[in-house]
């Protein structure tokens, strides 16, 4: 297979993966599927890494998340 195609799939599956976290965390049926509304608050996540406070805000979203993660893992066993 070409280089390209497996940069292309590799592309494919990243953002399927990231499609699957938007409707993990709720925001398709929160917002009934409104796709600005939830472009919005993806370009206000972006805007809070860039300001001063990235580190931070990064740490927190990066512990709730993995909070969630390690709470799914243990209600499905």
């Amino acid at each position: 297979m070409r280089t390209w195609a497996v940069a292309r799939r590799e592309r494919t599956r990243q953002l399927i993966a990231l499609g699957g976290l938007v409707a993990k965390a709720g925001l398709v049926e929160l917002t009934d599927d409104d796709r600005a509304a939830i472009y919005g608050a993806l370009i206000g996540i972006a805007n809070e890494l860039r300001g001063d406070n990235r580190d931070t805000a990064l740490a927190l979203m990066r512990r709730r998340g993995k909070r969630a993660f390690d709470s799914e893992a243990n209600s499905d066993g």
